[in-house]
């Protein structure tokens, strides 16, 4: 395993984490959950992410109780949550978005789901329109300075608010977000390629993004076709199979123009595409969502395909795209 610095944070994260999102709670039940964490960390992954409206808590539930059954020492792994939706199916007005309130209670309440005494890191979910960034910037302060969360960041926040934030953290002496959580693929990379660019340089923010397959479309799974048995071929995700197949299935048609470069490789979509994310020097982690023990040692796979793409490989992927 390769171990990454979380932007200029001391904190290193294993390069490839494992999260809990759409799976946990659903499609991956306790005694699957406790295969897949133990593999993960058995090949080292240091990093669980997790948030309070994955499955309504229970995912954090499902994850605490995998994590303490397995015994890993909890000073070799770090664990996530994030704030924002809340964790009940009809939330209250006081029970998600980004106020004092919420953040302060979705942090107690993440911390008895996952079973620590802390949180490594804790992401707001989303910007919050009503509620200004100051209180949530002096929500997070307090809770770092109690030693209830370690780092504090954001997730698909726009760069102007993330900068609004660091502004409030400097003139008030509060503690400044660390990490930002975005969505990044080789179907997904404006944000994280442009609008972030001077983030890192300005504050040396780390990255711990998300849907590097881009919910399985890029393992070419999808190419002819959505199984029965697959994520997209679930009920319950068919608001994720419309987005990601809507204009005409343009996404597929990339895809499809992506998968002779891998095969030129001799690797799988899959890997190539998950390396593709780990070449980007301002990714911390790439956090893999895999649901079977295969997926997941499969995608492991990919620390051993960063060397294949070379600079005309990657210029050969920008062109497919």
């Amino acid at each position: 395993m390769e171990y990454r610095r979380l932007g200029t944070t001391g904190l290193k994260l294993s390069a490839l984490s494992y999260g809990a999102w759409v799976t946990f709670g659903r499609q991956v039940g306790r005694s699957a959950a406790r295969e897949l964490i133990a593999l993960a960390y058995d090949h080292g992954i240091n990093f669980f992410d997790n948030a309070e409206t994955y499955n309504a808590g229970d995912a954090e539930r499902l994850m605490g109780d995998v994590i303490a059954d397995l015994r890993l020492p909890r000073d070799a792994y770090c664990v996530s949550s994030k704030v924002y939706f809340g964790a009940v199916t009809d939330p209250k007005p006081t029970q998600r978005g980004l106020s004092r309130k919420h953040v302060f209670d979705a942090a107690h309440q993440a911390l008895e789901r996952l079973r620590v005494d802390y949180l490594d890191l804790y992401f707001c979910h989303r910007p919050d329109p009503d509620t200004p960034v100051a209180e949530t910037v002096m929500a997070m302060d307090l809770l770092v300075r109690q030693g209830k969360v370690l780092y504090w960041g954001t997730s698909e926040w726009p760069a102007e608010l993330i900068e609004e934030a660091h502004r409030v953290a400097r003139e008030n002496h509060f503690i400044a977000p660390s990490m930002e959580q975005p969505q990044y693929n080789l179907l997904h990379r404006d944000r994280v390629e442009k609008d972030y660019a001077p983030l890192y340089r300005a504050h040396g923010m780390g990255t711990t993004i998300w849907s590097p397959l881009a919910s399985g479309l890029l393992t070419g799974k999808y190419n002819d076709g959505v199984p029965d048995d697959s994520r997209l071929g679930h009920p319950d995700y068919a608001w994720l199979r419309d987005a990601l197949l809507e204009n005409d299935g343009a996404a597929l048609k990339t895809v499809r123009k992506l998968a002779p470069i891998a095969d030129g490789l001799g690797i799988p979509l899959a890997r190539m595409a998950l390396a593709w994310c780990l070449k980007n020097p301002h990714v911390s982690t790439v956090i893999l969502g895999a649901s079977k023990p295969r997926q997941l040692e499969e995608n492991l796979k990919a620390l051993d395909a960063v060397p294949l793409l070379t600079d005309d490989v990657m210029a050969t992927i920008d062109a497919a795209l």
